[in-house]
């Protein structure tokens, strides 16, 4: 998928439609996270599909959950999606900068 460090660094577009494939997958992995978020706040937490979503959400990016969880498996659950979002911006992170941060250091090793 990527160039080795013999070759010449590939052209802007390729480079592009390559971000642009990354953040592709990126995408898929945050909206299956936020669809475990849902599913489980609907099912475990007992709350309505709107309220679930915005829970989800919240978590997923960072900012805390919303409603206040009252048995103690949806309070498990707020707390194992929580560690799984938390591994989930890493992954997403991870996936996002990987083109951009091996042309970078592409750049620096290509041999001319």
């Amino acid at each position: 998928m990527f160039e080795r460090k013999h070759e010449k660094v590939v052209p802007v577009s390729i480079f592009a439609r390559r971000v642009l494939v990354f953040a592709g997958f990126a995408f898929i992995l945050i909206f299956s996270a936020l669809a475990i978020g849902i599913a489980g706040y609907h099912w475990i937490a007992r709350l309505s599909w709107i309220d679930s979503f915005l829970n989800a959400s919240m978590i997923l990016g960072g900012m805390g959950p919303v409603n206040i969880l009252t048995t103690t498996g949806a309070k498990l659950f707020a707390g194992f999606y929580a560690l799984f979002s938390g591994l989930v911006f890493i992954a997403v992170m991870g996936i996002v900068l990987t083109p951009v941060v091996h042309r970078i250091l592409h750049k620096f090793h290509v041999d001319k």
